[in-house]
């Protein structure tokens, strides 16, 4: 599993705790340089560098509270089949509650589902308003890379 933009592990040290192998990536790997079992990737996404991990196949990734456009593309070929996809991010709208405002950093309507399609089966979706932890506009997705054809 593949926690991107991981943050200081929060969705990494969940999912190890429950037995996924996991691999997480940040430009400030501080935060998660003391955990065992988990193979900790930093670098920059912003950057300009080439994605580092561009040949590996996950059977799950995980991205909260990031948005970097160029990176969008490829999500769904780091997935190996029936691997799945799980993002949540701000929206179009949240600039009425506070930051992030910046448009470059809000999702507009639809957009997580044009990443998703036509690669990957979309599980749910939903582009809403909510409330807790505070209030804010996000998109959310869970999407599935369908199961490679059988050979002949």
């Amino acid at each position: 599993m593949l926690d991107l933009a991981a943050g200081g592990g929060r969705h990494t040290r969940l999912a190890r705790d429950r037995g996924y192998r996991l691999t997480a990536l940040d430009r400030d790997a501080s935060d998660l340089a003391g955990l065992v079992d988990v193979e900790v990737v930093q670098h920059d996404l912003e950057a300009g560098a080439p994605f580092p991990l561009k040949e590996h196949r996950f059977d799950g990734i995980v991205v909260t509270n990031y948005l970097w456009r160029p990176l969008l593309p490829l999500l769904p070929d780091l997935l190996a089949p029936s691997g799945v996809l799980l993002y949540e991010t701000f929206a179009r709208g949240n600039e009425r509650f506070g930051k992030p405002s910046n448009p470059d950093f809000l999702l507009v309507p639809g957009e997580l589902l044009d990443i998703a399609r036509p690669r990957l089966r979309v599980l749910a979706y939903e582009d809403v308003e909510i409330s807790e932890p505070r209030r804010a506009c996000v998109q959310r997705i869970a999407a599935v890379r369908e199961g490679e054809p059988a050979p002949g």
